[in-house]
């Protein structure tokens, strides 16, 4: 179960660098934009301020986008480890009640 956790860990980052940094960047720009424009008036001068904000939101969309992901994959890789160890010890009961009653 640690291992699938592991994977879908490691499967959510390179999701990430391939559909999620690009996206999270451009979103959280797009966003620091507005909020640049509702302080300062559009169009967006281009004072160290408002680079400042616009900066800080590309982070923030970056870092949930980052979040969102791998989170995500972490628990879908967790869920399919906990499906499959519960599949091997339904199957040693079964195997055992199998063996006790050949045994009588």
């Amino acid at each position: 179960m640690k291992t699938s956790t592991y994977v879908g860990a490691g499967a959510g980052l390179l999701l990430f660098a391939l559909f999620g940094l690009l996206p999270g960047s451009l979103i959280g720009g797009a966003a620091g934009l507005n909020i640049a424009g509702w302080i300062f008036g559009l169009p967006v001068t281009p004072g160290i301020i408002s680079r400042i904000i616009v900066l800080a939101s590309m982070l923030v969309g970056v870092l949930v986008a980052g979040i969102t992901i791998v989170s995500t994959t972490t628990a879908l890789g967790w869920l399919v480890g906990s499906v499959i160890e519960s599949g091997k010890a339904a199957k040693e009961v079964g195997a055992e009640e199998k063996s006790r009653m050949s045994h009588k």
